[in-house]
């Protein structure tokens, strides 16, 4: 019924996501628009100028996701107003669906990827509506397992965050949806925290949670800076989510643990390096580095005048650079055979001097 993630791949629009593919890097743009689609549109020029595979937003209903009593996180409280509800915040930061039309229209013209995080049924319909290439799953739903599942039915890849989650969660989680048939997913090491300490990472629970489930694993990084997500690539994160804003010193829940346009930069710059860097895994010299290996290595050297016919002993011998001559190993090879001819200090051996 629905598509298979072939060989550990998934399809997000045209780009393949999985093992042995490029990392797929989300700027999460989320709730950093404060509330203004100017600056919702803005956002997604930053995601493109900067790389991004792809820019992703969140959409929500404020009453379908907060009851009128539900507090704000410890982190909200120290970002936004104390006296505000998280059902207040919530309103204050909402999008309208009219606005996310706009920017999925805004990133098929300018070639990036357009995704948003669903939080209610509604939102989820409607987005796949627009349409979305993939779901996001935020950390808050894992648990909620009807919502899984009514966004899992869809067919669509999902990007499953774990934020918060223990091993036996996640693997509820997994099987809800991969009982509806859908077995396209990557999931997300994650710490829902904002901003996260690297300390609590733990990015090899990324191997865990592979190896535990055969899924294709990433992260979504709230930590400040790009070391820990380039940690994660280098780890064998498929994907990487990270928060971006115009400025840190914005007002709103999530800017301090965002990067600025110029480190949204770096960060797909760094990931790239990191990708050429980590290669084949078959050993053999660099291209570039011949040339060093001439100058750098050694070879068998004439280590005093040796008349013709003289057999070679070892103190005739010596081992210098460059290494364009008869390597060391070869010395047994050389030792009690004759010199042709004459041979002057210094001189590399070459097997055409030798009887």
């Amino acid at each position: 019924m629905f598509p298979k993630a072939e060989d550990g791949i998934m399809m997000i629009g045209q780009r393949g996501v999985g093992r042995r593919k490029p990392c797929f890097i989300i700027a999460e743009a989320g709730v950093n628009h404060n509330g203004s689609i100017k600056l919702a549109h803005e956002l997604v020029n930053v995601a493109i100028n900067a790389g991004c595979d792809a820019v992703k937003f969140q959409t929500f209903k404020p009453e379908k996701v907060s009851s009128p009593f539900a507090p704000k996180a410890i982190y909200q409280l120290e970002t936004t107003a104390t006296d505000e509800s998280q059902l207040e915040m919530g309103k204050r930061l909402e999008l309208p669906f009219a606005a996310f039309r706009e920017l999925h229209q805004h990133c098929i013209d300018k070639g990036i990827i357009f995704l948003s995080t669903p939080f209610d049924y509604e939102s989820a319909d409607f987005l796949e509506e627009l349409p979305v290439p993939a779901f996001k799953v935020p950390s808050g739903e894992l648990t909620n397992l009807f919502f899984l599942e009514h966004i899992a039915q869809k067919g669509s890849p999902l990007i499953v965050s774990t934020g918060m989650a223990t091993m036996d969660e996640v693997a509820i989680a997994v099987e809800t949806i991969r009982a509806t048939g859908n077995q396209q997913m990557v999931l997300l090491q994650c710490v829902s925290s904002y901003p996260a300490s690297p300390s609590s990472m733990n990015l090899r629970a990324m191997q865990t949670l592979e190896d535990a489930f055969k899924i294709p694993v990433g992260l979504s990084d709230h930590t400040v800076g790009t070391e820990v997500a380039f940690a994660a690539v280098a780890l064998g994160a498929c994907i990487i989510e990270k928060h971006f804003t115009l400025s840190q010193d914005l007002p709103g829940p999530d800017h301090r643990a965002s990067l600025e346009p110029k480190d949204l930069v770096k960060l797909v710059k760094g990931i790239r390096n990191i990708e050429e860097a980590l290669g084949d895994g078959i050993k053999r010299p660099a291209s570039e580095e011949l040339n060093t290996a001439d100058v750098a290595r050694r070879s068998l050297v004439a280590a005093r005048f040796i008349p013709a016919g003289t057999v070679f002993t070892v103190d005739m011998l010596d081992i210098l650079r460059p290494g364009t001559g008869l390597p060391p190993a070869m010395r047994s090879q050389v030792l009690g055979r004759r010199a042709l001819n004459d041979i002057e200090p210094g001189v590399m051996l070459r097997l055409d001097m030798l009887a």
